[in-house]
């Protein structure tokens, strides 16, 4: 349980929040191939890395599957569908070598919550910040898209 404060979403909380945090955190073994969550099902969990890797995916028609990201750090996590409505997943994860994933039901998590407004907005704080950052990046990835596309077309 140690990891728990290397996942961005956890930054800041107090040692009695983290307290309450582990106690609903249970550790499950993942093999390669093995899916956590399926994008478009409901999100009833939040996974965070313990060991191993999980590649996070998105399909664009039944036979392609577009790769967004591999997780492989302990703490990074997948599944914070689970913690803003509609609570659908937005991607898929599949574990692309064994491992353990430690995982917080959403029904746990959301009466950690109520019970705790600070606990909520400092989750919630946290992940906003890091969804900015990777619009950021997206954005600066488009940008660089773009100007190679224009160059090509002016060339």
């Amino acid at each position: 349980m140690q990891l728990l404060p290397a996942c961005y979403l956890f930054k800041g909380l107090s040692e009695s929040q983290f307290l309450r945090l582990r106690s609903i955190v249970k550790e499950k073994p993942m093999r390669k191939g093995q899916f956590l969550m399926n994008e478009g099902q409901a999100a009833g969990a939040l996974f965070i890395l313990k060991n191993g890797a999980v590649e996070l995916i998105t399909t664009v028609n039944d036979s392609f599957e577009l790769p967004i990201a591999i997780l492989r750090n302990p703490g990074d996590c997948a599944g914070t569908s689970a913690l803003v409505s509609p609570y659908k997943y937005s991607l898929s994860s599949r574990c692309s070598a064994n491992g353990k994933v430690l995982v917080m039901e959403q029904a746990r998590l959301k009466e950690l919550i109520t019970e705790d407004h600070s606990f909520g907005f400092i989750i919630m704080r946290n992940l906003a910040e890091h969804f900015l950052e990777m619009l950021k990046e997206a954005r600066q990835e488009t940008k660089t898209h773009f100007k190679t596309f224009f160059k090509s077309i002016h060339s």
